[in-house]
């Protein structure tokens, strides 16, 4: 069985915060302040997810952009290749790193 994710896993230690309060006594070995103590570690858990969820959104945004002027660049780079070949002669190519072999 696959591990739950971390927004299941939030929503149900959520869940069982909230029974545990609702039976409070009834469960041996719980008191307040473990059920205190398992509500603040699950906040803080779900606000570290919140952060994390953001900074992959950011890291795809970051990226795309990234692709983008990469293939600008390719194309600007292709372009500039091309035109050292019809312009400048074969024995000057490798001034611009250009390998003169076929």
């Amino acid at each position: 069985m696959p591990a739950l994710t971390y927004s299941k896993q939030i929503i149900s230690v959520k869940l069982m915060v909230d029974g545990l309060r609702n039976h409070l006594g009834e469960v041996t070995k719980i008191d307040k302040d473990f059920i205190d103590k398992l509500e603040a570690l699950r906040t803080e858990v779900e606000t570290l997810n919140s952060e994390q969820e953001k900074l992959k959104a950011d890291l795809k945004a970051k990226t795309k952009a990234l692709d983008d002027k990469m293939k600008a660049l390719t194309e600007s780079h292709s372009f500039a290749r091309t035109r050292v070949k019809v312009d400048i002669p074969r024995e000057n190519w490798k001034e611009f790193g250009i390998s003169a072999s076929r």
